[in-house]
C-alpha cells in the first residue's frame, strides 16, 4: 500500500512539474523587444512569426531587401490578427558580418522599439563537400557568415542587457557544434566556435541578470537546402544532404523547431536540444566518445568522393537542381520546396542576383 502511495505521488508530482515546465514556456511576450538575426528565411523567419504571434515588438534584419520585406508583411500580418497588445515590426537591411552595421541595427531597433529584452543570434550558411576541396576560402567565409555574425550583434546588444540587469541572447548553434560531421568542416568548425562563444558568455554575465541560451538542433524541414552550396560532386552531396534535411523524425518542421525555441527561451533554459535524433546523437557522444567517433569515421567513408575533377567553386542547391537530370533530385526537390516554401524560401529565387537599397 505504501508503495502503491509513494508511486501515485511521484506520478503526480511529475505530472506538476510537466505541467508548470509546459505552462511556463507559454507565457506571452506583449510588450517585450525581441531582435531576430537571418530572419528573412527559414528558422529564423519561424522563430519571428511565433515571437509577433506572442505579441512581442519584433525586429528582423536580413541581407537581402526582397526576401526581408516579404518577411516584414507576414509579421505585421500576424501582428494585426492579436485581438489587443499587437507589437510593432522593425526591419532592417543588414550585413552582420560587418560589424559597424550590426551595431547600427542594434541602435536603430532600440532607438524604434525599446531596450532589447530578447536577442536570437540565428545567421549561418553552410557549404558541403571534401575538405580538399572546399579549402581554406571555405573557413574564413563559416567563421565570417556564422560566427561573427553571431557576435556582432550580441557584442552592440550586450553592454544595456547588462547595465539594466535583464535580458536574454538565444544563439541557434547546431548539433554540427557538438559533434564533428564529415564534409561539413567549415559549418561544424564555425557552429563549434558559436557553441563556445555561448557557453563562456553564459558563465561571464549570469552575474549580472542576463541569461543565455544555446540552441541545439538538428536537422530541420526549411528548405534551407536550397541555398546551401555544394562542391566536389555537387549532385552527389545535394543527394544525401538534401534527402536527411527533407525527411520526417530526421528532421523537424520548421515552425514546431520555432515553437521549441521560444519556450525555452520563456523558460530561461540554459539549453535547447531537439531533434529526437541530436539529442540521441549528443547524449550517446558523452557517453562513448570512441564510439561515436568510429560511427562518424563509418559514415565518412560512404560519403561522395572528390571526382578527378571536382568542382571547386561551391553551386546553390537550386542550381544543382537545374543541372540535374536525375529523377531522385526532381523527388527531393519537389518535396524540399513544398517544406521552404512556408519559410520564406524561394521569395528571392536561390541564385539570384540580390537587391539592396543603396
Amino acid at each position: 500500500m505504501r508503495l502503491d502511495r509513494a508511486l501515485a505521488f511521484a506520478g503526480l508530482a511529475s505530472a506538476g512539474l510537466l505541467a508548470v515546465r509546459f505552462l511556463s514556456g507559454q507565457r506571452s511576450f506583449a510588450g517585450k523587444v525581441v531582435l531576430v538575426c537571418g530572419a528573412s528565411r527559414g528558422l529564423g523567419r519561424a522563430v519571428a512569426r511565433v515571437f509577433a504571434a506572442r505579441g512581442a515588438h519584433v525586429a528582423v534584419c536580413a541581407r537581402d531587401a526582397v526576401d526581408l520585406a516579404d518577411c516584414q508583411r507576414e509579421l505585421e500580418q500576424i501582428a494585426r490578427a492579436r485581438r489587443s497588445g499587437a507589437g510593432e515590426i522593425f526591419a532592417d537591411v543588414c550585413d552582420l558580418r560587418d560589424r559597424e552595421a550590426a551595431a547600427l541595427f542594434v541602435a536603430r531597433a532600440s532607438q524604434r522599439l525599446g531596450p532589447i529584452d530578447v536577442l536570437v543570434a540565428n545567421a549561418a550558411t553552410i557549404e558541403v563537400g571534401p575538405v580538399e576541396v572546399l579549402g581554406v576560402d571555405a573557413f574564413e567565409r563559416a567563421m565570417r557568415d556564422i560566427f561573427s555574425s553571431s557576435l556582432h550583434p550580441v557584442l552592440a546588444a550586450l553592454p544595456s542587457m547588462r547595465a539594466r540587469r535583464s535580458g536574454t541572447i538565444a544563439f541557434v548553434t547546431s548539433i554540427g557544434g557538438r559533434l564533428g560531421i564529415p564534409h561539413l568542416a567549415p559549418y561544424s568548425a564555425a557552429k563549434f566556435a558559436e557553441v563556445g562563444l555561448s557557453e563562456a558568455l553564459r558563465a561571464e554575465v549570469a552575474k549580472d541578470g542576463v541569461r543565455v541560451c544555446t540552441v541545439v538542433p538538428g536537422l530541420m524541414r526549411t528548405g534551407s537546402y536550397a541555398h546551401a552550396r555544394f562542391a566536389g560532386d555537387p549532385e552527389k552531396e545535394y543527394l544525401w544532404f538534401t534527402a536527411g534535411a527533407t525527411t520526417p523524425f530526421v528532421a523537424m518542421d520548421a515552425d514546431r523547431a520555432a515553437h521549441r525555441i521560444v519556450a525555452g527561451i520563456a523558460r530561461g533554459d540554459r539549453e535547447v536540444v531537439f531533434t529526437i535524433p541530436a539529442r540521441m546523437a549528443r547524449r550517446l557522444h558523452g557517453w562513448a566518445p570512441s564510439l561515436v567517433a568510429r560511427l562518424s569515421e563509418l559514415a565518412g567513408r560512404f560519403l561522395p568522393a572528390a571526382p578527378e575533377e571536382p568542382v571547386v567553386l561551391p553551386r546553390e542547391g537550386a542550381a544543382v537542381e537545374d543541372a540535374s537530370h536525375s529523377a531522385i533530385v526532381d523527388a527531393l526537390a519537389a518535396r524540399g520546396r513544398a517544406q521552404g516554401e512556408p519559410q520564406g524560401q524561394w521569395v528571392s529565387p536561390p541564385g539570384a542576383v540580390r537587391v539592396r537599397p543603396t
